[in-house]
């Protein structure tokens, strides 16, 4: 962490030198990761050069599987990390995706340098939908130390979050069954199911 600029300068000399260079990262090069840097360097370098960006499972969508089908209709996904955005930014993004009604993913939940992030964003989202939605949290997904909690808006203050954890908040739709989380995507509005 925080040496991804270093990371992917140095892929671009490698490839310059006409090496064969891979940047590996988890989840999807183009969700919270890697591949926008690659081509921000090229491009303030003003280097050309062929790139290829190979896509991954993101942590959305193997949180998203675990969970059952919470992403069936709009969502929005945003990071609490405010290394590289202001908190103030994401704050605006919690209230427009709250008070839109969109599902929310929430990347990088908490953190020993800003445990209080999820807090905030809860109390922000709570302005917009009751403390009985659905949340889904993964931790590890797809992994061996996977974790699946579905609890709620009121009881997320007493669930482990972590940096591994990906956080998926229910819009006014959303409901838990059987151990799953599901957004309908409105087939029953339309069609006798």
């Amino acid at each position: 962490m925080r040496q991804e600029v270093e990371r992917c300068a140095k892929a671009i000399e490698l490839a310059g030198e006409g090496k064969k260079v891979a940047v590996i990262c988890s989840g999807d090069p183009g969700i919270y990761a890697m591949a926008g840097l690659v081509f921000e360097i090229l491009r303030a370098k003003d280097i050309e050069m062929d790139v290829e960006v190979v896509p991954g499972i993101a942590a959305l969508n193997a949180s998203a599987s675990r969970l059952g089908a919470p992403l069936m209709h709009d969502f929005a996904a945003i990071s609490l990390s405010d290394l590289l955005t202001p908190w103030e930014m994401i704050e605006k993004r919690l209230e427009a995706a709250a008070s839109a009604d969109f599902v929310i993913v929430i990347y990088n939940p908490k953190s020993k340098g800003r445990p209080e992030h999820i807090m905030k964003a809860r109390d922000i989202i709570l302005k917009h939908r009751p403390a009985q939605t659905p949340v889904g949290i993964v931790r590890a997904a797809t992994r061996n130390e996977e974790e699946i909690i579905i609890t709620n808006l009121g009881n997320l203050p007493g669930h482990k979050i972590d940096m591994q954890s990906t956080v998926i908040i229910g819009n006014s739709m959303t409901f838990a069954w059987k151990d799953k989380m599901v957004t309908p995507r409105g087939y029953g509005n339309k069609y006798k199911i």
